[in-house]
């Protein structure tokens, strides 16, 4: 299982991480090898608000569906559309390309919240 050093994760295997004012969001190594080969991405619009844990889209594989929980309250500044023509590049690369939402935090200290990488890998490997 690979892991961002710089990122933080929720316990529903979304990663997040500060990009300047922004916090990008996408799911783990370890989500996205557990869901196989991805399918269908569906993002939220920009402009749209969330709060801490609220459902925000959806991920779809040959394997399950399974719903994203948004990290941090904030508004989506941006979608990464390459998903919508290639949702494989999840698979291909969580942590870079395969990034998901662009938020505009309401708090950072809900990114301080988040669990390290360390903290994050432990629960993953319960669950393997």
């Amino acid at each position: 299982m690979k892991l961002d050093d710089k990122a933080r994760y929720a316990k529903t295997h979304e990663w997040a991480r500060k990009e300047g004012k922004v916090i990008a969001v996408g799911i783990s190594d370890h989500a996205q090898h557990s869901l196989g080969d991805i399918v269908f991405v569906d993002l939220p619009k920009p402009g749209s608000s969330f709060k801490a844990g609220a459902v925000f889209g959806a991920v779809e594989s040959v394997k399950a569906a399974s719903d994203l929980y948004l990290p941090v309250s904030g508004t989506i500044a941006e979608i990464n559309n390459v998903l919508s023509g290639s949702p494989e590049t999840v698979n291909k690369d969580c942590y870079g390309e395969g990034w998901m939402v662009r938020v505009e935090p309401e708090d950072f200290a809900e990114f301080d919240a988040l669990l390290a990488p360390a903290d994050y890998e432990k629960i993953a490997q319960t669950e393997e």
